[in-house]
């Protein structure tokens, strides 16, 4: 019969550096791409993260965790889908949003404010739809190849956003008259601190969206107005039009 103390050294707990060891290689490349589905379709809920990463939803939890412990995401709540309680969602934090940022932020700001002081705010402004104007000569004979609809329009530029690491999705919006509108969103924005300080960029941004799109685009939320997401409503019929008869 084994002796009390070796029962006991047998069955003894992980050391706790064992315990809060780093985690692998394989976990920080799921754990990337749990934040990057946040980021780009936020709120989100863990089973719909299970199911977009072909993982369990014990998995996605554990992830889920690391990332709010981290401070780079935060819960919401989910639409309510039948009786009881919404399920929990969940959005980037700021935080979340500048790990994913390009570096070069706070020199882009600095240069900023020397050109707005020195030849003035209209210089920003210049230099803004310089700068997305490269953005619609790239984008635009994908857009145009997606035909005269609309809906296939704003998901050819999502698809193009995304590429250019804006995180970017079309979805519907459930109105009362189906078929109104859809919402441009972006999860993730390159440029979100540029952007917090100089609104002229997300301007410019939607008038570019407006030309690409062909129709008159509105700007309903931003990241670098503390949104969670960059939505943008793009109207797909004439509001006026579908008004039922009284």
């Amino acid at each position: 019969m084994a002796s009390t103390s070796t029962v006991t050294t047998s069955t003894a707990a992980p050391s706790s550096a064992a315990a809060g060891a780093a985690p692998s290689t394989a976990d920080q490349r799921t754990r990337a791409r749990v934040q990057a589905e946040v980021s780009e379709r936020g709120p989100i809920t863990a089973a719909e993260l299970a199911g977009l990463l072909g993982l369990t939803a014990t998995a996605v939890r554990r992830h889920l965790d690391a990332l709010s412990d981290a401070g780079l995401i935060e819960e919401r709540d989910a639409a309510r889908k039948g009786r009881g309680r919404p399920a929990r969602a969940y959005v980037l934090t700021p935080a979340g949003h500048r790990a994913l940022s390009t570096s070069y932020d706070d020199v882009a700001t600095s240069a900023l404010h020397f050109l707005a002081e020195q030849v003035g705010p209209q210089a920003v402004q210049a230099f803004a739809r310089e700068h997305v104007a490269a953005v619609e000569d790239r984008y635009r004979e994908r857009v145009h190849a997606a035909g005269p609809d609309v809906r296939a329009r704003a998901e050819a530029l999502a698809q193009a956003l995304s590429e250019d690491g804006y995180a970017a999705s079309s979805r519907s919006l459930d109105l009362p008259i189906a078929g109104v509108g859809l919402q441009l969103c972006q999860g993730h924005c390159p440029m979100q601190q540029v952007a917090s300080e100089f609104p002229e960029f997300c301007e410019a941004e939607r008038e570019v969206f407006s030309r690409l799109l062909g129709v008159h685009v509105q700007r309903l939320a931003t990241l670098a107005g503390g949104e969670h997401v960059c939505t943008t409503f793009v109207p797909t019929t004439n509001p006026s039009t579908e008004r039922p008869s009284r």
